[in-house]
């Protein structure tokens, strides 16, 4: 096999995948295409929109409630906008921000986020309160 280990201690270079996804687990989520407006798209798009391979986004339906797209004819996978949606926090909560598959499943489903809410709102209205202080200076 060919394979490589590189600086950042990442194998590359194999054969299987190779050159379709992005190797490392860096924030690729900024660089994802933008969702077409459409009603439905296949499993395969999803993957390319997403950056997830198929196998991977079957095994999410399986793992997190709120992902459930369509099937018709055949069993075959329709997913919505917010199916595409839906999968691009999970694949930001698991890739990105290195989550776990129960660790994104409770932040989904909001019983470990209340406490994180409370404090982000807490930070916006301390924000809030400096910008306007600011204004007040600047206009004065």
């Amino acid at each position: 096999m060919s394979d490589r280990l590189s600086a950042s201690g990442a194998l590359s270079g194999g054969a299987r995948g190779a050159g379709r996804f992005p190797e490392s687990r860096g924030t690729v989520t900024d660089q994802l295409p933008p969702i077409p407006a459409k009603r439905y798209f296949a499993i395969g798009e999803v993957s390319e929109l997403c950056a997830v391979k198929p196998h991977v986004l079957r095994y999410w339906e399986r793992e997190f409630k709120q992902l459930h797209p369509v099937k018709r004819r055949g069993n075959r996978r329709y997913y919505q906008p917010r199916d595409v949606i839906m999968v691009r926090r999970i694949r930001e909560l698991l890739y990105d921000q290195g989550f776990t598959i129960d660790g994104a499943r409770q932040r989904l489903t909001g019983k470990q986020g209340a406490a994180e809410r409370a404090q982000s709102r807490l930070v916006v209205r301390q924000m809030i309160a400096e910008l306007e202080d600011l204004r007040r200076t600047l206009k004065d």
